[in-house]
C-alpha cells in the first residue's frame, strides 16, 4: 500500500508526535508498504520526506498556501491513503485533510491529544463553517480517554477508532537478573519522565512527591528522579531549593538508552498529568516492569489496571496515597513488577498497531 503521512511536526524536532510518527513510518516500511511523509518542519533532507516550509518567524510548522502544495503533491504521488496526524489544533495537518478530500484520496486522521472544552468549541465552529463531518473522514484516537471528547463533537456520522501508540515492547524488557520494583538500595526510587512544560503541571508533581514522602514511615527512605527539560525547569529548581528537597534529582533530557538504564533502578513510575492522551513514557515503564501510578481519567488507564500494572487515582490525594502505598508495601510493589515483567501490553505492540491502522485505511477506502 502507498501511504502518505501528513504532520505539522516531524524529525529533526523531537516530541511525542514526531517520534511516534517516525516510528510508525519505520514499522510500516518494515511491513513492506511504500511510505512517505510531508511536513512543515524545516530540516535536512530525509528519504521519503517532503518539506513544505514557509519562511515564518520561529520556524512555525505551517504554510499559508499549504493546501495547494499538499493537493499538488497528493496528485503527483497518488497514495492509496493519506494519514494525517494532529495535535489539539494543527493547521498544516488539517490542510492535509482538506487537500486529500479535494484530491479524492481516502483520509485517516489521528488525534494525538485530548480535546479540552476550548478545543471542542473550535471544532464545532469549524463544523459550522466547513461541515467537515461530511468529508468522509475516519478519525482515530490514541486512547479511550482521548476518543470520548472527539466522539462527542464528531457525532455518529464520523467513525472514531482507538489505535494505541506503538512501542517495541521487547526492547524495553528488563535484562535477565534485574528486578524493577525491588530496589537493591535502601531508598525507594520514584521516577517520572516527560517534558517540563506548565501544562504538564511539573511543580504539582513535586508537591505530590513531597506529600507522599511525608506518609512513608521513617525507616523507609524515598528518592526521586524526574527526567526531561522544558520551560518549567527553573521554577521546579527554585521550588526544590525552597523546600530543601535534595532527594529529588532533575538530570535533564535523557536518550532512550539512558531511560532504559534508569528504569532498571526504578521502583515506582509516576505519570500524574490529568490530560494525558496516552502516556508513552508510562507505557515504556510498564514494559520495563515498573509499577505505574497515573490518573484514572488519562490515557494511561488503557494499559494500567489498578492492582495489576500499577495504581490509579482520580484526584491529587489519591495519587499521593498510591505512591505512598507502593513505597511502604514492598510485597505489592514486587507482585506488580513481576506481573509487568511477565505479561506484554499486546495492543501497544507494533503488530497490533499496524493491524489497527490497516483496518482504518480499509474503512476510509470503503
Amino acid at each position: 500500500m502507498r501511504i502518505l503521512h501528513v504532520s505539522d511536526c516531524y524529525l529533526p524536532r523531537l516530541g511525542g508526535i514526531e517520534v511516534q510518527v517516525a516510528d510508525l513510518v519505520r514499522a510500516q516500511r518494515g511491513a513492506g508498504h511504500t511510505v512517505e511523509v510531508v511536513t512543515a518542519t524545516p530540516g535536512e533532507p530525509l528519504p521519503g520526506v517532503h518539506r513544505v516550509v514557509a519562511n515564518l518567524p520561529f520556524d512555525l510548522p505551517v504554510h499559508p498556501r499549504g493546501t495547494t502544495h499538499l493537493a499538488r503533491l497528493m496528485t503527483s504521488r497518488r497514495p492509496d491513503v493519506v494519514h494525517v496526524h494532529t495535535g489539539a489544533v494543527s493547521p498544516f495537518a488539517w490542510m492535509g485533510v482538506r487537500a486529500a478530500v479535494r484530491a479524492g484520496v481516502p483520509v485517516v486522521a489521528t488525534v494525538h491529544s485530548m480535546w479540552d472544552p476550548v478545543t471542542r468549541g473550535v471544532y464545532r465552529a469549524l463544523q459550522a463553517a466547513f461541515e467537515w463531518r461530511r468529508w468522509g473522514l475516519v478519525l482515530t484516537a490514541v486512547s479511550e480517554a482521548a476518543a470520548r471528547p472527539i466522539r462527542a463533537v464528531a457525532g455518529p456520522r464520523v467513525p472514531v477508532q482507538v489505535v494505541s501508540n506503538g512501542l517495541d515492547v521487547t526492547s524495553w524488557r528488563p535484562a535477565a537478573g534485574t528486578a524493577p520494583g525491588d530496589s537493591p538500595e535502601a531508598a525507594v526510587h520514584v521516577v517520572a519522565v516527560g517534558r517540563l512544560a506548565p501544562r504538564k503541571q511539573p511543580v504539582r508533581l513535586l508537591k505530590l512527591l513531597e506529600a507522599a514522602r511525608q506518609r512513608v514511615p521513617g525507616p523507609i527512605a524515598m528518592r526521586a528522579t524526574i527526567v526531561g527539560d522544558g520551560p518549567a525547569r527553573g521554577r521546579m529548581e527554585r521550588y526544590l531549593k525552597a523546600q530543601r528537597m535534595d532527594w529529588v534529582s532533575l538530570p535533564g533530557r535523557y536518550s532512550r538508552d539512558q531511560i532504559k538504564e534508569l528504569l532498571a533502578s526504578a521502583d515506582v513510575f509516576v505519570a500524574p498529568a490529568p490530560r494525558e492522551s496516552f502516556g508513552l513514557a508510562a507505557l515504556e515503564a510498564r514494559a520495563a516492569g515498573v509499577p505505574v501510578v497515573a490518573r484514572a481519567q488519562s490515557g494511561v488507564a488503557d494499559f494500567v489496571r489498578p492492582g495489576k500494572e500499577g495504581l490509579l487515582g482520580r484526584t491529587f490525594d489519591e495519587l499521593v496515597a498510591s505512591v505512598a502505598r507502593l513505597a511502604r508495601d514492598g510485597d505489592l510493589r514486587r507482585s506488580i513488577a513481576e506481573h509487568n515483567r511477565e505479561t506484554e501490553p499486546v495492543k501497544c505492540s507494533w503488530p497490533a498497531v499496524l493491524e489497527g491502522f490497516a483496518r482504518c485505511y480499509e474503512m476510509a477506502r470503503g
